[in-house]
């Protein structure tokens, strides 16, 4: 029979995972994080703990914390664009409106915007609806200057985020559209998926190649996609569920080799997040449950 200690962590993992993830766009550093709360946790006295899941929110949000700082040194040094480590998730994380828009990629791209503490709040208190005193104790500032960064970052956000949540149905019939279009290479189709101002993203991290710059314009987008995607001979493109929302892997060998996400207005595509760092890639056959 498993501890008192391990029975706790176990039952908040994914929540515990969740804001480590929000928090740094990262798989491989959230799983660090996680492992690092695990160390502190089996330190403590259980007796004196009187709410174990907000503690352990506390410890994760600390640790994510002082990583997402360091992680911010590193960015700066990144090749190209920078995009976050793209997630298969479950059905039922996609049956989740609100949660599937917090992770979504381009909502984890408006976040990249905060600063550390700004993303903190804003995360502990609009996804999981946390009060402002356990925010507080979570980010080590006092309750009034919580209040004022959940403010701040609150409009910061609003004034950047996706302009509304759109449905899964209608991202999949897009996104259906718009792979017979990147399958065939035919530019009128892809021109007619695509919003006049769409951006292209594309994350190699210098290890492989990709767009060094973000492209604009459904002209110049359509021409990347045909010229880069437009021959699928050496690999099949699949639809996944990435990120809570339906996405597609292209593979080569049986091995992921591009993840694109899209982000659709209005029923056109305007913004493709295109991740192919190997790096980044390496756990996307693991599904995830996430949660609130």
């Amino acid at each position: 029979m498993a501890d008192p200690a391990t029975e706790a962590f176990v039952a908040h993992r994914n929540l515990l995972f969740t804001v480590a993830y929000q928090l740094l766009g990262s798989a491989a550093d959230a799983e660090d994080v996680l492992q690092e709360t695990w160390l502190r946790w089996v330190e403590v006295d259980l007796h004196a703990v009187r709410d174990q899941r907000a503690y352990l929110v506390r410890i994760t949000t600390r640790l994510a914390l002082m990583r997402l700082r360091a992680l911010g040194r590193r960015k700066e040094s990144y090749v190209g664009p920078w995009l976050p480590e793209p997630l298969l998730t479950t059905p039922d994380v996609a049956e989740d409106a609100e949660l599937a828009d917090s992770v979504s990629m381009a909502m984890l791209l408006v976040l990249e915007t905060l600063g550390p503490a700004e993303r903190a709040v804003f995360v502990l208190r609009e996804v999981f609806d946390l009060g402002y005193d356990e925010i507080a104790d979570a980010v080590g500032k006092s309750p009034a200057a919580v209040r004022q960064i959940a403010h701040r970052a609150r409009s910061h956000v609003a004034a950047r985020r996706p302009r509304g949540t759109v449905s899964r149905a209608a991202t999949r019939d897009a996104l259906e559209a718009f792979r017979h279009a990147v399958e065939t290479g035919d530019l009128r189709n892809l021109l007619d998926v695509l919003a006049p101002d769409v951006v292209f993203l594309g994350d190699g991290g210098g290890v492989v190649q990709a767009a060094p710059e973000p492209v604009t314009g459904a002209g110049d987008v359509a021409r990347l996609l045909a010229a880069g995607l437009g021959n699928l001979a050496v690999g099949t493109l699949e639809a996944a569920q990435v990120n809570g929302y339906p996405a597609l892997i292209l593979r080569r060998d049986g091995r992921a080799d591009t993840v694109l996400a899209a982000r659709i207005d209005d029923g056109l595509v305007t913004g493709i997040y295109a991740v192919r760092n190997p790096e980044k890639l390496s756990r996307l056959d693991e599904a995830r449950t996430l949660c609130r």
